[in-house]
């Protein structure tokens, strides 16, 4: 009889389980690295030091040959791509051209690192039209120009104003530092 309560329990536990769950990552593709060795981007060394939360980076491609980088805080770059750069696949989220933004949230402690999409999530799955690119805030919320929605990058990207609704698309992301590495992959 304890076998068959143990299983019970067990197929209990795994049903409980299986709610209506939001992934923290998530599953679609983004694969960006990036050296910053002698701070080639200012603007991402400012969001990638962890004494600095509330700083977030916007990445996206210009060209072929170069990368972008603006801030929340006003700064912006524009950085070549090395030879190593061009050997790499770049992919920044659901649609190239609009980028990711990353940066650390400022409300944990050790500050935890972010990096996003910088599509509206929920305009693009209504619409499946990659064409709704977020405007970023200087209190670290991002905000839809369509739907109006804000969000929160600090806090999980959650929606913090609007109607309710998916919060933004994360990915796994890590650094190594403001002179260092950026990793951001899916």
């Amino acid at each position: 009889m304890k076998r068959y309560t143990y299983y019970i329990l067990a197929l209990l536990m795994s049903l409980a389980s299986c709610g209506d769950t939001e992934y923290e990552y998530s599953n679609r593709r983004c694969y960006f690295i990036f050296e910053n060795t002698g701070s080639r981007s200012p603007a991402l060394a400012s969001a990638t030091n962890i004494m600095s939360p509330g700083i977030f980076c916007r990445v996206t491609t210009s060209g072929e040959n170069y990368y972008s980088f603006s801030t929340n805080q006003g700064l912006t770059d524009r950085v070549a791509r090395t030879e190593i750069d061009k050997q790499r696949t770049v992919e920044l989220g659901v649609y190239n051209e609009t980028g990711i933004m990353v940066g650390f949230g400022n409300l944990n402690n050790p500050a935890t690192f972010y990096a996003y999409d910088s599509q509206c999530p929920n305009c693009y799955k209504n619409t499946n039209l990659p064409r709704y690119q977020l405007s970023m805030n200087t209190d670290g919320t991002a905000e839809c120009g369509s739907c109006h929605r804000k969000y929160d990058m600090n806090n999980g990207g959650i929606v913090v104003s609007g109607d309710g609704g998916d919060k933004l698309i994360r990915y796994r992301a890590n650094t190594t530092g403001p002179q260092g590495v950026l990793s951001v992959t899916n």
